[in-house]
């Protein structure tokens, strides 16, 4: 278990702006300070993963082995799933598994990163936890749990209650998840990131739209896109532009194809193109989104906007997390049509101390290998080769491929 093995678990690949920006973070903070470990990241698409990621961590390895398991298990119910999958991890017996899950026990950590993804909208996700805690009754190995959207809440598998037991570090990102399953309250794990993103790229002084079709309730598509055409309306009255950023190719394609007629396609601004020239932001946009982490970084970047809420329970509780931190936002819930605020929020000028509590809490969850008892970090960086010089560690700290 003291191999130094560090695997994160995480719904990356797919792909999806948040959960591979948080990904991205995660990858890029452990290059600084864990580039001699070997890094596995288990995600749901290991392939694209394995593209979007190249170069962020030198010892980076993907693969799929639980979220694998957990989808073929995903269409009994949990409690069944739950002996299924503790079996599969404990015995082994599957030659398309054994590999996966015998490296799984050479981790010294397993870390279910954050996102969205662990509550009910997707009760058989909470298989992940119980593959986790088979593994670490097997070897020991420390499990944590960071920046996690948890709510709304896991009402089945109560023999997995509580879900983090045995768990050595748990944040939630929001006070009602974190009250929930009685863990720390955090920060979303994007604020890792965030200033890094923040500088990247610079935005004009425009309207941003993004409005999602998918993970929605049935009547919220349509009122969304009818608030965020008035506002394009409104911003072509003002002489300003608009934009439409794309989070999730194609599920965020069918908004914008029902406001193309406002704005034109060479302002579209398609997943391929921020993930490689980075989200444009500025302290003069205005945005409405539906799109969680669209509503933090801009903020964070003093950006004013509407954030819409697309699904009752679980998108509502997300975009209050970040107004609760400051955003200034107007909240566009149910049937809510509200204006744009006048003055942005305190986000931008707390985002500071924001993000050195989030590096605190890395911190905690990797130690500085000098740091820890007995640390061969030296030796195994000189034996690997993979001594980071001080411009390619500033590099990867702020984002640069």
């Amino acid at each position: 278990m003291q191999s130094g093995l560090i695997y994160l678990i995480g719904p990356s690949g797919n792909p999806n702006f948040g959960d591979e920006f948080i990904a991205a973070a995660w990858l890029r903070y452990l290059a600084v300070e864990r580039p001699d470990a070997e890094v596995w990241l288990d995600c749901p698409q290991p392939g694209l993963a394995q593209v979007l990621f190249d170069g962020l961590h030198p010892r980076l390895r993907v693969t799929n082995t639980l979220w694998r398991l957990v989808h073929e298990n995903a269409d009994v119910p949990i409690e069944t799933s739950a002996d299924t999958i503790r079996a599969r991890v404990t015995g082994l017996g599957s030659p398309s598994y054994d590999l996966g899950l015998l490296k799984l026990r050479e981790a010294e950590s397993l870390h279910l990163m954050g996102g969205g993804y662990i509550n009910e909208n997707w009760s058989h996700h909470a298989g992940l936890v119980v593959a986790m805690r088979a593994v670490r009754d097997l070897t020991g190995a420390r499990l944590v749990a960071t920046g996690q959207g948890l709510m709304p809440l896991v009402t089945s598998a109560p023999a997995e209650m509580p879900l983090f037991q045995g768990f050595s570090h748990v944040t939630a990102r929001d006070e009602a998840g974190a009250a929930a399953y009685r863990v720390d309250r955090g920060l979303d794990d994007a604020f890792l990131g965030v200033a890094g993103e923040v500088a990247r790229a610079r935005g004009e002084a425009a309207l941003y739209v993004c409005i999602q079709s998918d993970t929605a309730d049935p009547e919220r598509f349509e009122t969304a896109v009818a608030l965020a055409r008035t506002a394009v309306e409104e911003a072509a009255g003002e002489g300003r532009k608009a934009f439409y950023i794309e989070a999730i190719p194609g599920g965020d394609r069918a908004a914008y194809e029902l406001m193309a007629d406002l704005i034109p396609e060479e302002r579209f601004l398609p997943f391929s193109h921020i993930w490689t020239h980075g989200l444009p932001l500025s302290d003069s946009q205005t945005w409405i989104t539906s799109r969680f982490h669209f509503h933090l970084l801009a903020a964070a970047a003093g950006a004013r906007g509407i954030a819409v809420g697309m699904k009752e329970g679980y998108y509502d509780v997300k975009h209050e997390s970040v107004a609760a931190l400051g955003s200034g936002w107007s909240l566009a819930m149910g049937a809510d049509e509200p204006g744009m605020p006048p003055h942005r929020g305190s986000l931008q000028a707390g985002v500071a101390a924001l993000v050195s509590q989030k590096h605190a809490e890395a911190a905690k969850v990797y130690p500085r290998a000098e740091d820890q008892p007995g640390s061969r970090s030296a030796n195994a960086a000189k034996l690997f080769g993979i001594t980071l010089g001080t411009s390619r560690r500033n590099k990867i700290r702020h984002g640069a491929n």
